[in-house]
């Protein structure tokens, strides 16, 4: 096999330096003046270095982008699962307590009609709303026994590398593994002093904050390349109170 490349190799070279001497006969056949051809030929030879770095720094970017948008497929597939089996419930759980959460939720009711712009006023309001989370302490409980059975599930993400070189998803796993640590630490909330519920409700917020911007950006990825995924991914809307998966005639 290998002789069968290399053969193939030889034999396209020596035709492309066959066409080449034939153009260049060609040329001279009609001018008839070798010293112009040769000074034509002289001076392409001295452009060939610039030809060549030129030709190498697009195809390497070329391939760079071409590997980044491979990563970020790979990575997207992963976001997906993580938000199936773990980010869509949190943020069902997390939502309730938002203070304001109905004008959060009316914000990012999404519809299989939004465009990019649309996407781009989410998280705008995201980043300029500064949603303040005030979680009780009946509440407590319920959460840490949901983080603490998907405590195994974040240390898998974790172990990813691919991930690792998300860094905003990276943020979010480590401070939802963070929060699954806090409430693992405490035997009870009954008796919890009002610092400690600041602390707590202060890293849910860090959670709630990087966890509904990822999951804005991963349904705006689904809406550009798979519309079909994000059809029912509208449909199961953690921010709809009563989501449904069944399609209705308009």
């Amino acid at each position: 096999m290998f002789n069968k490349l290399f053969m193939n190799k030889v034999w396209t070279v020596s035709a492309l330096f066959g066409i080449s001497l034939a153009l260049y006969g060609i040329d001279f056949s009609i001018s008839g003046n070798f010293r112009e051809i040769s000074a034509s030929f002289l001076g392409n030879l001295a452009f060939l270095p610039i030809y060549i770095i030129v030709v190498t720094i697009l195809f390497e970017r070329v391939l760079k982008e071409r590997e980044r948008q491979r990563v970020m497929r790979k990575l997207n597939m992963v976001i997906g699962v993580f938000f199936s089996e773990f980010g869509n419930h949190l943020i069902k759980e997390l939502s309730v307590h938002v203070t304001g959460s109905e004008e959060l939720k009316s914000r990012l009711r999404m519809t299989v009609s939004w465009k990019k712009q649309d996407f781009d006023a989410a998280l705008e309001y995201v980043r300029q709303s500064n949603q303040r989370i005030n979680i009780d302490s009946d509440a407590l409980p319920g959460l840490k026994q949901f983080m603490a059975g998907k405590r195994s599930f974040l240390l898998s993400l974790l172990e990813n590398q691919n991930l690792l070189e998300h860094e905003n998803f990276t943020d979010l796993l480590w401070a939802a593994f963070h929060i699954t640590e806090e409430l693992g630490a405490r035997q009870s909330f009954d008796r919890l002093p009002p610092s400690d519920k600041e602390h707590i409700n202060g890293d849910i917020k860090r959670v709630f904050g990087h966890l509904i911007r990822e999951w804005i950006l991963y349904m705006q990825h689904l809406k550009e390349d798979y519309p079909y995924l994000f059809s029912l991914a509208v449909r199961l809307n953690p921010m709809i109170d009563s989501p449904d998966p069944v399609v209705y005639q308009d």
